[in-house]
């Protein structure tokens, strides 16, 4: 018996973007944080839909120490820290396995309901250490969960749970985290900067959606900033 097992903080592996006429250059990222909407029961499918990368460019503009203060804000571990239900991933990992044909798997009954155990606990210590990087990581420089963070009795909820999805969607615009985010060199807005200004840029990938409520908000918390985001579909 094969499965093949997707956890909530793995980086899918991306195919790399080849970015449209004109866009600026990006080194290849290297996956950070972990991938929080494909989990708990999407997780422990062996056959799962190729999603539809998109590519984002996203810049922001304004007075330097405006710049300065936000970059310095967007900082965090890239890490949604939901609470995973072991018993739930127990069983849909059970359910998986013994659902396989007798003549293609090698484990009893017994031995899948073990199978399935070891896997839940494994998913949720490896969560737990993903989780725990959140207030102290800034390795990720643009993300969504420090500027705009999921509320604790939503993350309660896991990250499959309607309600959740349903309030990522309308604060964030996205029901999964951003991937792969990376800091754009040379990132510019097309037009000279008035004297006092700066840019920064950002790129990263979506699992086929684009966080326009997010940066809706952000226009309002940080109203002297420009923020321009570009989807691009990674080819």
């Amino acid at each position: 018996m094969t499965v093949s097992l997707q956890y909530p903080w793995d980086t899918d592996k991306v195919p790399p973007a080849t970015p449209p006429a004109g866009a600026t250059p990006l080194a290849t990222p290297k996956p950070r944080g972990r991938r929080p909407a494909g989990v708990t029961r999407a997780m422990a499918a062996s056959i799962r839909t190729a999603p539809d990368w998109l590519f984002h460019h996203l810049t922001v503009s304004g007075p330097a120490d405006g710049v300065t203060k936000f970059a310095a804000s967007a900082r965090g571990a890239g890490v949604i820290p939901w609470q995973l239900d072991v018993s739930d991933i127990a069983e849909t990992v059970f359910n998986l396995a013994v659902s396989q044909p007798a003549a293609q798997r090698n484990l009893t009954i017994a031995g899948c309901r073990i199978l399935a155990r070891q896997l839940a606990e494994k998913a949720a210590a490896r969560q737990a250490r993903a989780a725990a990087r959140v207030g102290h990581s800034v390795l990720c420089s643009f993300d969504l969960h420090t500027l705009l963070p999921v509320p604790e009795t939503i993350l309660l909820l896991g990250p499959t749970h309607p309600t959740a999805l349903a309030w990522l969607k309308a604060h964030w615009g996205t029901t999964d985290g951003l991937r792969q985010v990376v800091l754009r060199d040379r990132a510019t807005t097309g037009r000279r900067l008035k004297q006092g200004y700066a840019v920064i840029g950002y790129g990263f990938f979506t699992d086929g959606e684009t966080p326009h409520a997010a940066i809706g908000e952000l226009e309002k918390r940080w109203p002297a900033l420009r923020f321009v985001l570009q989807p691009r579909p990674a080819d």
